[in-house]
């Protein structure tokens, strides 16, 4: 495959702070107080308040961590690669690093592969842990501020258990992976409060949703599956909260304004897209991540049916939003061209976390 412009960018991008363990990002926004305390003002968000005032879980006591997890047998159960399955999913490791690769090499792969996505969602929920707390204090409405309170709880757990399991569970984790650390550093820094909820309640979150999704489907560890299955149930509420708080306010925006959101949403679905090529596990194993990207990427990129799905969230809340066809359809160019504009009319997550708490109710 050859990489466009765009993409030999973005796989220039490398984290030059791996052994560091304080990161300082400017914070731009106003704190803003609210002296009005009407509470329920705004019906949706005290509903989601009074919600998760009741599904708090406790990562110590609700999850069974006396389990004994076998990483190598959960990768055997799921089978490893060889040359001939590799081909037969269209990948030919002919003339490549791979081509002496024994099982030995790709067991290793496929538990190096799992402990650097568990890494990922760990520094990602940190996060969102920070971002959450930004928006508690730069939203203007009480119902608003009283909710995001309740996730800031969230995320600390979330961290928490993410980092208990691969601490107890695995051989270690990974740095957090450069594009993600640059995507986090831009919500950060943005002094908008609604770019805050974009970047991380309805992009990062609503991608996050569905990884989750994935692993918990295709993991045997029943630890590992619990712990996704409890972190989901967060996780639709807090994306249901973006966009629930923004739809209101983009209403009011004007085309120019509608734009830079656009675009921004864009820049975050390419970073998060580009974040999967796993340029860690490929320089810890001494290839080139240019070779492995093209060993493992028959076709575009925009083809790859697994990244593909990761957008099943974003692309109908990002509609839901007015983001797509602003614009005269500026992001849902963009979506097409990454081909994931077929997810535009899958359930919003405000509706379809409505929908399950009206089943479960």
């Amino acid at each position: 495959m050859t990489f466009t412009a765009e993409q030999e960018e973005l796989l220039a991008v490398t984290n030059t702070d791996v052994d560091a363990t304080i990161r300082t990002v400017e914070n731009n926004a106003d704190t803003i107080f609210t002296w009005d305390y009407e509470k329920g003002a705004r019906a949706g968000l005290n509903k989601l308040y009074e919600k998760a005032k009741g599904a708090q879980w406790d990562g110590e006591r609700d999850l069974d961590w006396s389990i004994e997890v076998d990483q190598e047998e959960m990768v055997r159960l799921n089978g490893i690669p060889n040359r001939e399955s590799l081909l037969e999913l269209g990948v030919d490791i002919t003339g490549t690093s791979f081509e002496s690769w024994g099982e030995k090499e790709w067991l290793e792969l496929e538990l190096q592969s799992s402990i650097w996505a568990l890494s990922q969602f760990m520094h990602g929920e940190q996060g969102a842990l920070v971002c959450t707390a930004k928006i508690v204090e730069t939203v203007p409405w009480i119902d608003a501020k009283y909710y995001a309170a309740t996730q800031v709880m969230d995320e600390a757990r979330h961290v928490e258990v993410f980092s208990k399991y691969l601490d107890t569970k695995t051989d270690g984790w990974y740095p957090v992976n450069s594009h993600l650390q640059a995507l986090l550093d831009d919500i950060i820094t943005d002094n908008r409060w609604d770019m805050t909820y974009l970047g991380m309640q309805v992009m990062v979150e609503g991608l996050a949703l569905a990884a989750f999704g994935n692993m918990m489907n295709q993991t045997h560890d029943p630890l590992l599956r619990q712990l996704l299955r409890y972190v989901m149930s967060d996780e639709a509420r807090h994306v249901a909260f973006g966009v629930l708080s923004l739809q209101e306010y983009y209403g009011e925006l004007t085309e120019a304004e509608l734009l830079e959101r656009q675009e921004f949403a864009y820049d975050a679905a390419l970073r998060m897209r580009d974040r999967f090529q796993r340029q860690e596990i490929w320089e810890r194993f001494g290839i080139d991540v240019k070779e492995a990207i093209r060993t493992f990427s028959a076709q575009d990129p925009n083809e790859d049916p697994f990244q593909q799905l990761l957008f099943a969230k974003i692309v109908p809340n990002c509609k839901k939003l007015g983001l797509l066809d602003a614009n005269d359809g500026w992001l849902r160019k963009r979506f097409e061209t990454m081909h994931v504009i077929q997810f535009e009319d899958h359930i919003d997550t405000e509706a379809e976390y409505e929908l399950l708490d009206a089943i479960s109710g």
